[in-house]
């Protein structure tokens, strides 16, 4: 019986919170939480990918966690609308014609925005990673072409360093700049979608840790549709609560919010050790 953990994105505040549910897990249940960190598959998308690489880079998931509750960060305070950044995605959301061209249009968005400095923005996600080379995993991370709009998966078989790849998995559009990666450009690929679920085909158990609310509007990809083309397999979800959703604040991409989503994804992951054993049996 193969198993998947799939992580999804969700900005600093979701590397956090997603270290805490894992972190609870391990409160609750250390053989679970051992299950789950050694699963057969790993998926990480935008904040997932970076999660992904760290809990695959043989540091102790203790040290990972108090990471999160220390002031000093090398990630970027950015100063960005938020409410106006949406609203421009979701406008070429609702006018494009599928998937892939809204992925190129968002891609056209990204290219065309004045961000950080590239080479200050892959130091903060080379910060983030406690080793530099890709583990012996099967790991995926996911990104979206900029020019064609198409998805990328990344691994340790594509000849791409695992900090390109990390950074452009979380390479929001508008925010952060695209990474040029063998002659193309890549962006989010939370773009494609935020969990990207449906990567983890062939698992037959599956782990999918979301921060957002269980029924929220999920603006790329649709959870519910990827889950459901894995067929009939045991899926888990573990979202935030409103408790974890209050620590994201407003802004989830600012480093002030590490604190306190990485204590409330403690508390989730503690809460639902239960259910996902029942499920990871």
């Amino acid at each position: 019986m193969t198993t998947a953990l799939v992580l999804a994105g969700g900005g600093v505040a979701g590397i956090a919170w997603e270290l805490g549910v894992l972190r609870g897990l391990a409160d609750a249940d250390p053989a679970l939480a051992e299950r789950v960190l050694a699963a057969d598959l790993i998926v990480g998308t935008s904040a997932g990918a970076s999660v992904a690489a760290q809990i695959t880079s043989g540091a102790p998931l203790d040290e990972l966690y108090a990471a999160q509750l220390l002031p000093e960060t090398a990630e970027i305070e950015v100063d960005v609308d938020l409410a106006q950044l949406f609203a421009e995605l979701g406008a070429i959301l609702t006018t494009a014609t599928g998937p892939t061209d809204a992925g190129r249009r968002i891609g056209a968005l990204a290219l065309a925005a004045s961000t950080v400095d590239p080479a200050a923005r892959l130091a903060a996600v080379a910060a983030r990673l406690p080793v530099q080379t890709w583990p012996d995993r099967n790991l995926l991370v996911t990104g979206v072409d900029a020019a064609t709009g198409e998805l990328a998966v990344f691994t340790r078989e594509s000849e791409v360093s695992l900090c390109d790849a990390v950074a452009a998995s979380a390479a929001v559009p508008g925010v952060w700049p695209p990474v040029a990666i063998g002659g193309a450009d890549y962006v989010d690929g939370g773009v494609r979608s935020l969990t990207n679920a449906d990567l983890a085909a062939g698992a037959h158990r599956v782990v999918v840790i979301h921060p957002a609310l269980a029924g929220a509007p999920q603006p790329f990809g649709d959870l519910a549709a990827e889950t459901a083309a894995l067929g009939p397999v045991a899926v888990q979800v573990i979202n935030a609560d409103e408790a974890s959703v209050a620590a994201f604040g407003a802004n989830p991409l600012s480093p002030l919010t590490r604190a306190a989503s990485a204590r409330a994804g403690r508390a989730v992951g503690a809460a639902q050790a239960r259910a996902l054993a029942a499920c990871w049996a």
